[in-house]
């Protein structure tokens, strides 16, 4: 792949999704902000990017990264945006959601922990090669607004990960609302949500399998 060609994630039913950004969303559940030693108190939303490039669709594999002995899963709820906009009220945010899917937030937790400790970006724990995984699209008309429901991922067959998107300390309307407010979102843009308490590390040979109820199931394997 030339660096010139877009990124597309295939849609239930037929058709493709045009990547253009991806957001993800940090600290989004109490039990895993506690995991890592963060103040689970409401506080609003912040935001950090991965490039288009580091998609990984179903199916596919993600070669355990160089520079880290501590690689590890975050399940997430991916929003697909479909109509963009800026400062878009809280109660019209879902006219903008084209659909939904299973994303991973693969992370080399060394790197982001040192960087965290040291008050430097976290690029290099979160925005690396083959560090967003993204499974089939499912659209927003049959997905519905993803208010609740099992959020999950196993790592050969063990369960690593259960949650429910209820859970979320920001929903789907106000994630979309609120990051409207400092950029102006297009369709094509990806919103990672973020994950729930019990990432861990994985290894070479692990198969996982991500899971949120109504969505269409995220398969990959470590390499």
């Amino acid at each position: 792949m030339n660096q010139y060609e877009q990124i597309r994630v295939p849609v239930e039913g037929g058709g493709e999704f045009g990547v253009r950004r991806i957001y993800c969303v940090g600290r989004n559940y109490r039990a895993h902000l506690v995991e890592m030693g963060v103040d689970p108190d409401r506080e609003p939303p912040f935001f950090f990017l991965k490039t288009a490039d580091q998609i990984v669709l179903d199916g596919g594999a993600v070669p355990y990264p160089p520079m880290t002995k501590d690689f590890q899963h975050e399940i997430e709820l991916v929003i697909a945006i479909g109509a963009g906009g800026s400062n878009i009220p809280e109660d019209q945010a879902l006219d903008s959601v084209f659909g939904y899917a299973v994303g991973l937030d693969m992370t080399r937790r060394d790197l982001q922990m040192e960087a965290r400790r040291n008050g430097r970006p976290w690029d290099m724990g979160k925005n690396f090669d083959h560090a967003a995984p993204c499974g089939l699209i499912t659209l927003a008309g049959k997905a519905g607004p993803m208010a609740r429901g099992e959020i999950s991922v196993t790592v050969n067959g063990e369960v690593r990960q259960k949650s429910d998107l209820a859970l979320m300390v920001w929903n789907v309307p106000e994630i979309v609302s609120d990051l409207s407010r400092y950029v102006v979102l297009q369709a094509g843009d990806l919103i990672y949500t973020g994950t729930p308490e019990g990432v861990g590390p994985v290894q070479s040979g692990d198969r996982l399998v991500g899971h949120i109820d109504g969505l269409a199931d995220l398969t990959v394997s470590i390499v």
